[in-house]
């Protein structure tokens, strides 16, 4: 499911089954900040070498390319600079004392290795194509680690009760089918929800909020 579609669609079917046609929604997809058209080959490229599927000129461009990548991610980690040196680059961040990570300043909005070459020369020296992936990654890194805590999350609370009168209906956020499907089912339990034919990990991280929610609600 981490890896492709084509993996959730198969993984859907195989353990949920389907009672309709299915749709291959990018909601269905739990990981699906991961699975972007620009780290495409980054996920598939080494499955397919391993199954003889990429030609040896192939897999060796491959391997120049994840080598730079993975060099690339090492320099920017191992730099950082206080914020009055940024600022002194023209790129503007709080006066706070903290010192800022060359990765976390590429989430920035207008930052880019260009002018974080301003600050760290050696960064210019990194190929056009490894930096424009580089800036990808750091501007998913923050919403990738939130995603990750929502699913580590479900995966704690898979068996976290369901109030019995849960209004499905007026829980904002899931889509129409979540609401029907959930509604017809009753589930009792967050897992048994997942169970659901229909329901996307999307909508079970939305129910998951909603029930915790409720919970603190009446304990409060």
């Amino acid at each position: 499911r981490a890896d492709a579609y084509i993996g959730v669609l198969i993984d859907d079917l195989v353990t949920l089954g389907t009672e309709e046609p299915y749709r291959m929604f990018t909601s269905r997809a739990e990981y699906r900040l991961l699975l972007r058209a620009d780290n495409a080959d980054q996920r598939l490229t080494p499955k397919a070498d391993a199954i003889g599927l990429i030609s040896h000129v192939r897999a060796r461009a491959y391997a120049r390319k994840a080598q730079a990548l993975a060099d690339g991610r090492a320099l920017l980690d191992g730099l950082s600079a206080t914020p009055s040196r940024i600022g002194d680059a023209g790129i503007e961040v709080k006066l706070d004392g903290v010192r800022r990570e060359a990765r976390d300043l590429l989430a920035y909005p207008g930052v880019d290795m260009a002018r974080l070459a301003g600050l760290w020369p050696r960064l210019a020296h990194i190929e056009p194509d490894i930096a424009g992936q580089l800036e990808i990654e750091a501007r998913y890194r923050g919403y990738i680690r939130r995603q990750d805590a929502d699913i580590r999350a479900f995966r704690r609370d898979e068996s976290l009760a369901l109030p019995a009168d849960l209004d499905f209906n007026a829980i904002p956020g899931l889509s129409a089918e979540a609401r029907q499907k959930l509604a017809r089912a009753r589930p009792a339990t967050i897992g048994a929800a997942a169970r659901v034919s229909g329901v996307t990990p999307a909508a079970l991280t939305i129910l998951l909020g909603q029930v915790r929610r409720q919970s603190h609600r009446l304990t409060a």
